[in-house]
C-alpha cells in the first residue's frame, strides 16, 4: 500500500494551492478518502474527506468554504484544492485511507493508510 502526496508549496495569504494523492497497492475505490494536516507542535487535525464514489464530502469549520476535496478513481487519486490560503493553513498536509463510516472520519486512528505528507507554508 502507498499513498504518495504531491503539490505542496510556499504561498502567500489569499492564494491557492492543489494536492494530489496517488494511491497504490489497494482498491482504491473501495476505500474512503481522509485529508489530515499537522502544524508544527500540534496533533493531526481532520481536514476533510470524500466516500469511495465521491458522492459525499466533509469539512472541518476551519477550512469549510474554501477547500475541496474531489477524486478521480479511475486514476485512483484524490485531490485537496485549497483556496484563500492564511497562515494558519500551514502544516503538512496528509492523505489517508479508510474504510470506517462516515461518523469516524475526523479521527486519525481510523485510517490505516497514510502518506508522506507534503508541506504548505502561507506567508501573510
Amino acid at each position: 500500500v502507498q499513498l504518495q502526496a504531491s503539490g505542496g508549496g510556499s504561498v502567500q495569504a489569499g492564494g491557492s494551492l492543489k494536492l494530489s494523492c496517488l494511491a497504490s497497492g489497494f482498491t482504491f475505490s473501495g476505500y474512503r478518502m481522509g485529508w489530515f494536516r499537522q502544524a508544527p507542535g500540534k496533533g493531526r487535525e481532520f481536514v476533510g474527506q470524500i466516500s469511495q464514489n465521491g458522492g459525499t464530502t466533509a469539512y472541518s469549520d476551519s477550512v469549510k468554504g474554501r477547500f475541496i476535496i474531489s477524486r478521480d478513481n479511475a486514476k485512483n487519486t484524490v485531490y485537496l484544492q485549497m483556496n484563500n490560503l492564511g497562515p494558519e493553513d500551514t502544516a503538512d498536509y496528509y492523505c489517508a485511507a479508510s474504510r470506517i463510516v462516515l461518523s469516524g472520519v475526523r479521527i486519525p486512528s481510523n485510517y490505516p493508510y497514510w502518506g508522506q505528507g507534503t508541506q504548505v507554508t502561507v506567508s501573510s
